[in-house]
């Protein structure tokens, strides 16, 4: 027994069958169609995954921060005396 009671005598008689419907260069063309049709999407999957990669680099670059900004010379909190009268 085979695959889910089909022996490889049977499988090869569909094969002949088939071989004989469609003939041997019908074959090779779904063949080399249906292969190029993978490959094209192999590559174009492997285009797409670098692409990704390549925006994830670019997003992953350090920022460069500003300098901080540097104190002023007055002070700016409210606690400080305004007026004569506030200081003493």
């Amino acid at each position: 027994m085979g695959f889910g009671g089909i022996s490889i005598w049977n499988l090869l008689i569909i094969l002949a069958i088939i071989v004989l419907l469609f003939g041997t260069k019908k074959l090779r063309g779904i063949g080399t169609d249906l292969g190029s049709a993978i490959k094209g999407f192999r590559n174009s999957i492997k285009d797409e995954d670098q692409k990704d990669d390549a925006e994830l680099k670019a997003d992953s670059k350090p920022v460069q921060l500003a300098e901080p900004a540097k104190p002023s010379a007055e002070p700016t909190t409210s606690n400080q005396p305004t007026t004569e009268k506030d200081k003493v």
